[in-house]
């Protein structure tokens, strides 16, 4: 008897007594058995992997990273390599110090842990620490231990502004309100056809939902200034936080958030730069093992197998090496081209095909299929292809990856979210844990979640429901390592809790997707501090030389045509014909008001930037409010560009 029946027969056999002490229940099918026809379609796709990958090299077995290895890795991806004895690091001393300026008690708390581990390991090796813990930490002052202040509007200087200006002041007079919060929403509140968004409610139009206007609730935690570790105290006590009590749902409902606008200045993830985004990484990094720490969820992590890695084709080759290529072609491409042609197709041709995802195409077509579009994909002819047969090669693509989608380094951590109970911190956690992907990685799997939520959305024609499709992606996302192996019982049953809990996360990605970008305001405000606090370390200037750059800015500030007063912006527009223009902010006034004054028929999609003082840069989405941005950041530059 093969393996794969063996654990199909299990499956069947004890469907409902399959351990999930990790996992919530999985959320309704439009079966009438949901859970052992969802197993049957799990195991249907690892039978058909193993088809697939028959007579290949089996995958060496990941073997657990020693103390060392472990805090030097968690040290490194927080941004203190520089405290790791032998790192060949370049990252200079303030970044780390500009790190540790942001933390409030409990990630300072966290860091502190992991720093005494890693020393004292060390020192249980007869090897001498780079810095005494004690240098690095002292004991804060007053309430100041409690959290650290976040940016202020205080600033030592401001910077020279760095293009020509001509000046045209505007005001802006009008009675338009401000947009509303995010709003969380139940299942059974969407409207009847699922291709359709849900709106978001705004007191300017109706309330579009069936039940009452109640039972919509904000997602404010996306709001407070405060990180998600600090607000799950009473976790540790074995109670529970107000998130826990106002975000919930039900035996008969699933939690579901309506789509989020990135309004109130919340900010999407590409829409800062990618130095802010690498801080960013080392905010969230410790921020996701304090909140986790908090929640008494427990993370381990392996050593990364050595991948094998092709040179050419698609299959194979990881996602830089493709965009790289892409971007001779198409500059500024984010996802690879040929996934981007791959899901086109399928969205297009199949998402009415029934099971699609789920129905296997030929083993022999799919290898052939392979094979050209390694030799020459650019032009090759979709024409014939079978939908179903795309489905598969989508998922190869995946499996393919010589560093899966989700990474070697986080795979564990996304296993470990099971461990947390309450569902609104798991999408907490998850949002915390995608900020740590490379952006190569969290682009392209931003794209994938988009088309699995299409696919659900046409459930009644292709019969795939959300559980379905989230059954038959996990063992694509996260590997599976058991191919070919006759398991003993027990290990089957932990195999079939793990496939059960890969379903729940990729359900769980798949329908809070639109949250999942979003940047949390804590989180954007530390980054904003650590910016600072590393430009006032790089620019500590003698007071000689600080009062000479003093008088020639204010020399340059007389020779401009008119003096900017308090709540003037100054918008740059060097693609224009209006160089730049003064324009007074109101409580109303947003981006996409500023950019309407700069539009032309031929101008292509333009976006107002904030750039400068306290970030890197950032996109300001349009309907953000801009007198937000001018409190927490007064002396950034603003600019116009695609």
């Amino acid at each position: 008897m093969s393996s794969w029946t063996e654990r199909r027969m299990l499956s069947s056999h004890s469907a409902t007594s399959v351990p999930t002490s990790a996992s919530p229940p999985p959320p309704r099918t439009v079966t009438s058995d949901p859970r052992q026809v969802n197993m049957e379609t799990y195991w249907r796709e690892v039978q058909s992997i193993e088809e697939e990958q028959e007579g290949e090299e089996e995958e060496e077995e990941r073997k657990s990273m020693d103390e060392v290895e472990l805090e030097e890795a968690w040290l490194t991806e927080a941004g203190l390599s520089s405290l790791v004895v032998g790192s060949s690091s370049t990252e200079s001393p303030p970044v780390a110090e500009a790190v540790l300026s942001t933390l409030t008690r409990q990630q300072a708390a966290t860091v502190k842990k992991r720093l005494d581990n890693y020393n004292e390991t060390l020192r249980k090796r007869n090897r001498q620490p780079i810095r005494d813990v004690r240098d690095i930490f002292t004991e804060p002052d007053g309430d100041c231990a409690g959290h650290c202040p976040f940016p202020t509007q205080s600033h030592p200087e401001s910077p020279p502004r760095r293009y020509h200006t001509t000046t045209k002041t505007i005001r802006r007079n009008t009675n338009r309100g401000r947009s509303t919060l995010p709003m969380f929403v139940f299942e059974d509140q969407l409207p009847e056809d699922p291709s359709s968004p849900a709106p978001t409610p705004s007191p300017s139009s109706p309330n579009t939902y069936s039940s009452p206007v109640s039972q919509l609730r904000c997602a404010d935690w996306l709001l407070r200034d405060t990180p998600y570790s600090e607000g799950v105290a009473e976790h540790k006590q074995g109670g529970t936080c107000r998130d826990c009590v106002c975000f919930h749902g039900d035996e008969n409902s699933e939690l579901q958030f309506a789509p989020v606008s990135p309004s109130h200045g919340l900010t999407c993830a590409d829409d800062l730069s990618s130095r802010d985004l690498t801080r960013l990484g080392f905010i969230s990094h410790i921020e996701l093992s304090t909140f986790l720490q908090a929640l008494g969820v427990q993370t381990k992590r392996t050593r990364p197998p050595h991948s094998r890695t092709r040179d050419g084709g698609v299959f194979g080759v990881s996602l830089n090496s493709l965009l790289d290529n892409d971007r001779k072609r198409f500059p500024g491409v984010k996802v690879p081209v040929f996934f981007q042609k791959l899901l086109s197709f399928l969205e297009q041709n199949g998402l009415q095909t029934e099971g699609i995802l789920r129905v296997p195409g030929s083993a022999a077509k799919l290898k052939f299929l392979r094979r050209e579009l390694d030799r020459c994909w650019s032009i090759f002819d979709w024409t014939e292809v079978r939908p179903v047969d795309a489905a598969g090669l989508l998922k190869l693509f995946i499996r393919e990856l010589p560093t899966p989608l989700l990474t070697h380094t986080h795979l564990s951590t996304f296993c470990s979210v099971l461990g947390v109970s309450s569902e609104v911190h798991q999408v907490q956690a998850l949002q915390l844990l995608l900020l740590l992907l490379p952006e190569t990685h969290r682009n392209t799997l931003r794209a994938l979640l988009v088309f699995l939520r299409k696919v659900v959305s046409h459930q009644d024609q292709n019969r795939m429901s959300l559980w379905n499709v989230s059954m038959v992606m996990a063992p694509n996302l996260f590997t599976h390592r058991n191919r070919g192996k006759k398991l003993s019982i027990t290990k089957q049953r932990d195999e079939m809790e793990e496939a059960v809990g890969g379903a729940h996360l990729i359900g769980l990605m798949i329908r809070h997707q639109d949250l999942l970008w979003t940047v949390p305001n804590f989180l954007l405000a530390q980054v904003r501090q650590m910016n600072q606090a590393s430009n006032q370390r790089k620019f500590n200037l003698s007071r000689t030389t600080s009062r000479l750059l003093r008088r020639k800015n204010e020399k340059n500030d007389r020779n401009q045509v008119s003096e900017l007063c308090e709540g003037v912006i100054r918008v740059h527009a060097p693609l224009h014909t209006k160089v730049s223009m003064a324009i007074q902010l109101d409580e109303l006034t947003t981006a996409k008001d500023v950019t309407t004054r700069f539009k032309s028929e031929t101008s292509p999609a333009q976006y107002l930037y904030e750039v400068g003082g306290n970030i890197y840069e950032r996109r300001l989405q349009p309907d953000c409010c801009l007198l937000d941005v001018y409190r927490v950041n007064p002396h950034c530059d603003w600019l116009i560009k695609p």
